[in-house]
């Protein structure tokens, strides 16, 4: 589990994801939205709600329990982990006429949610509130990359 929930850490493999689809032309679009719906992660989740609800961990709490992870600096809720690997999957899912990927992404997804869980570093409701606001962003960043695509087409002609 901590390999796993190191996947999550900083959005890297999602970053690296999103990367690897902007630099080909055919998977462009999906790239774009995923990178919108980690940027819409990153600024509501930990940018604006974290700080705001200020939740404390369950390991804070329950202090008898030995982590297998660094004690993570941040609030609890929501999960950034969770949310961003949701939005990351459910930008592929939304996305997914053009390609498949959203099946391997949404099973690292749900690893990833879990181990946040097993790791003893969120509540059940930091993780729900992280799949919710992630499967949000996912939505927003696919629409995002439309109008983004529909902008780009009208300056090219």
């Amino acid at each position: 589990m901590p390999f796993v929930t190191a996947l999550g850490n900083s959005g890297a493999i999602w970053i690296v994801l999103a990367i690897g689809l902007l630099i080909t032309k055919k998977y462009r679009k999906v790239g774009i939205a995923l990178c919108c719906a980690l940027a819409l992660d990153v600024v509501i989740c930990n940018g604006i709600l974290k700080p705001f609800v200020a939740r404390i961990r369950p390991c804070d709490i329950n202090t008898a329990v030995e982590l297998l992870i660094p004690r993570p600096d941040d609030f609890s809720f929501p999960s950034g982990h969770t949310a961003a690997s949701f939005a990351a999957a459910s930008a592929l899912w939304f996305s997914r006429q053009k390609i498949k990927l959203w099946i391997p992404a949404l099973i690292l997804a749900v690893l990833i949610a879990f181990s946040r869980l097993y790791l003893y570093v969120h509540f059940p409701s930091d993780v729900v509130a992280g799949v919710l606001l992630g499967c949000v962003f996912g939505f927003i960043g696919y629409k995002l990359a439309d109008m983004i695509e529909g902008i780009w087409q009208r300056r090219r002609s």
